[in-house]
């Protein structure tokens, strides 16, 4: 290189001097500066992007979703009630047969003519064979019939024989119904630690009230079987309301006239969806 160009030259230029620049090292240290510009320009900008979009992203109002509780009554199946009976009708009265009354007359001593023809005395023979009394009739002989017994007048209703409940069929009414350990404070407090509230907003349900219907039976001794949804309102909560069912704990029975019984319960569980 020429000395009147040493001072002005580039240090890269007087170390490559008289080398192949070339090769490619000559042209990397040449552009390292420049290189290294972009790239931290580029680390910056990358950086403010993802930083804007994260913003953005919590700015933007989400859905909540929260759960209600409502208990349901099944009715009572109603059941064509049989008729009673009627009653049969009561016997016809029979008159009890007329008996031969012959008149007593106290011996008296009176003219022959006085006596009239009813006071005469009878023989005895014939005595034997009739009722004595005050007056004279007509009737059958005496043969040891004995007066018919009085009957009581009832009412004339016929009760039916009264039947007894069967306590080990399923119950749908009942004096107290099967609850959650702890009531509805306790059932919230259930589904607030185990259900999983953000199912509909997860599978993009829109704003919105999704009610599940659960029914499910609670034997006598608490235990749980038998649940199943009687409707689908769709984004997976029925799916989750009957798994909440399951995986619960024992209920307190139903009881019926004192007695526990198997129940068959409705629970109603609310998905509302809402914007914040």
């Amino acid at each position: 290189m020429e000395t009147n160009k040493i001072l002005t030259a580039d240090i890269l230029d007087i170390l490559f001097e008289g080398r192949n620049k070339a090769y490619g090292a000559y042209d990397l240290r040449k552009t390292y500066n420049r290189r290294i510009t972009y790239a931290v320009v580029g680390t910056i900008s990358l950086c403010l992007l993802l930083l804007i979009g994260s913003i953005l992203a919590n700015s933007i109002k989400k859905p909540k979703a929260q759960v209600f509780v409502q208990d349901m009554n099944l009715e009572a199946v109603k059941q064509d009630e049989k008729k009673p009976e009627p009653p049969p009708p009561p016997p016809p009265k029979q008159e009890p047969p007329k008996v031969e009354i012959t008149k007593f007359t106290p011996p008296k001593i009176v003219k022959d003519e006085e006596v009239k023809k009813e006071d005469e005395i009878k023989d005895v023979e014939k005595l034997e064979e009739t009722k004595i009394g005050t007056i004279n009739q007509e009737g059958e002989k005496d043969l040891g019939v004995v007066a018919p017994v009085v009957e009581s007048k009832g009412s004339g209703i016929v009760e039916a024989p009264k039947q007894e409940e069967d306590y080990d069929k399923v119950f749908t009414v009942v004096q107290i119904p099967a609850e959650f350990p702890g009531g509805i404070a306790g059932w919230q407090k259930y589904l607030q630690r185990t259900l999983n509230s953000s199912i509909p907003v997860d599978n993009g349900a829109p704003p919105g009230k999704y009610t599940v219907y659960v029914t499910f039976i609670v034997d006598k001794e608490g235990n749980i079987s038998d649940v199943s949804a009687e409707n689908d309102p769709g984004y997976g909560t029925k799916d989750e309301a009957i798994r909440v069912i399951k995986k619960g704990p024992k209920w307190t029975p139903a009881v019926q006239n004192g007695r526990k019984v198997i129940y068959r319960h409705k629970q109603g569980i609310t998905f509302q969806v809402s914007e914040e």
